[in-house]
């Protein structure tokens, strides 16, 4: 268990949660859906339930060898060994209870995918810097990301009480709908940018090689300029 606790890994144990977050997927028999983090398994006989098709990745091999064992009579499920968000993998719904060392590659990695909407299950913490304003402390290049990349909607909160272990913190449960893809190039970019959060516009632009003539600081900027700040830096 330890070892788990290591890993990030606080296992969902209430099915009414686990029947909510699917409830609230709105999936249909025309949807694939894809899960990042197996686990136990708890949401896949909901997910099965109602999708056409449900691929479920699990990088924990022991885990995976479990769920291959216990979910063997779901036709529509296709269980896989690995790094879910090193998989090139079609879906048209993304429905996960991460861990939460992973809530950041998710988000990196659903903002260069194609697809419908997802609905995860996250930190309070983390959700708190997914909302946050520009300028304020909590705003990251993850904010930028998932607010240019998606329409983020809270749903609702967790309890600690409901995983095994029982992680320090409360979970948020999130939607977002797919609005932009960008580009792996434009999330390193973005990422680079917040390193100089604190310089002038017209500093920052130098960074990169290109001018700019203004004394604007970088952390007044919008999440909106911020992205076409980096996607005129790609372009260089």
């Amino acid at each position: 268990m330890k070892k788990r606790h290591l890993l990030g890994q606080h296992f969902l144990v209430s099915e009414s949660v686990a029947k909510s977050i699917v409830d609230s997927a709105a999936i249909t028999k025309k949807d694939t859906v894809l899960e990042i983090g197996t686990g136990r398994g708890i949401l896949i006989p909901y997910l099965c339930q109602v999708a056409k098709k449900v691929i479920s990745v699990e990088k924990d091999r022991e885990l995976y060898s479990k769920a291959l064992e216990k979910f063997s009579n779901f036709p529509n499920l296709t269980l896989k060994h690995g790094d879910g968000f090193k998989m090139n993998l079609d879906f048209s719904i993304f429905v996960s209870n991460l861990p939460y060392s992973e809530s950041r590659n998710a988000i990196e990695w659903l903002a260069q995918k194609e697809f419908s909407h997802g609905i995860i299950m996250v930190q309070k913490e983390f959700a708190e810097k997914l909302f946050a304003r520009s300028g304020s402390k909590n705003h990251k290049a993850i904010t930028v990301l998932v607010s240019h990349c998606t329409e983020i909607k809270h749903l609702m909160n967790v309890k600690k009480s409901v995983f095994s272990p029982p992680p320090k913190v409360d979970s948020v449960i999130l939607k977002l709908t797919k609005r932009h893809q960008i580009s792996k190039d434009i999330i390193k970019i973005v990422n680079k940018l917040f390193s100089y959060r604190r310089k002038t516009l017209h500093n920052v632009a130098k960074q990169f090689g290109i001018l700019i003539d203004s004394n604007k600081r970088f952390e007044e900027l919008t999440n909106g300029e911020i992205i076409n700040l980096a996607k005129q830096i790609s372009k260089n």
